[in-house]
């Protein structure tokens, strides 16, 4: 499956000849790249620590929730200065990277370990997520980090005023969210939690998450009109 995977990621950015030859040629900004980087290593990182749980007062939450929705405040400011195919081309690459770690980290495991090696036990507890858990985890992502791209370029194209940016993200955020947990939750957790359980859970993530968004709306923005200052779009 994570294969399947990898080989669609790797499709997507090997037909999408045009990015490819302006990056080949650097024809691409240096600050999209850096954005996607930026991308990708939050994308990774929140898969790495999405197996730990915290208590939130109340509240219980996973540890990706920490750098997770910074990666859905780089794509809002991607779409906002580079469009929507753009943003697609960096999800797809985020996507076959984290990936490409996950099957990493499998192989290592099953590898047979030196004399030395006393942590295979802690290792496969960490690493060894169920095959489940891995394609909920991905296909969440890739619906939700879509549905925030799309939102973010459809209501853009009906009213691109850049005053209405905070709107945008917000919005974009709540709706993408919401599609990445309904589809996440539910795969990885059914039979394993009450189903009450998962629905509290589906519905924390998307207020904290929402929450961070605009807790942190006000550095997106400076950080949209840098951009957009950088690339002579004022």
């Amino acid at each position: 499956m994570q294969s399947y995977f990898i080989g669609k990621s790797a499709c997507y950015l090997v037909k999408n000849k045009k990015i490819m030859k302006q990056i080949a040629t650097r024809q691409v900004s240096a600050l999209y790249l850096l954005l996607v980087l930026t991308f990708c290593i939050c994308l990774i990182v929140a898969n790495l620590v999405e197996i730990k749980t915290i208590d939130l007062g109340p509240l219980t939450i996973t540890a990706g929730v920490i750098i997770f929705p910074l990666s859905y405040i780089i794509n809002d400011c991607v779409v906002e200065i580079y469009g929507l195919r753009r943003a697609k081309f960096m999800i797809w690459l985020g996507l076959a990277s984290s990936l490409f770690v996950t099957l990493i980290l499998q192989l290592t495991i099953i590898l047979p370990g030196s004399a030395e090696w006393t942590s295979q036990g802690a290792m496969e507890d960490i690493y060894g997520n169920v095959p489940r858990m891995v394609v909920a985890s991905f296909l969440a992502f890739i619906c939700g980090s879509m549905v925030n791209a799309y939102t973010m370029a459809r209501m853009k194209r009906t009213g691109n005023s850049a005053s209405k940016f905070s709107l945008r993200a917000i919005l974009s955020t709540i709706y993408g969210e919401s599609v990445d947990s309904l589809i996440f939750f539910p795969i990885a957790f059914a039979g394993i939690l009450s189903w009450s359980t998962i629905v509290s859970l589906m519905i924390t993530q998307v207020v904290i998450k929402t929450a961070y968004e605009i807790l942190i709306l006000p550095v997106t923005i400076m950080a949209v009109r840098r951009l957009r200052k950088v690339e002579n779009l004022v």
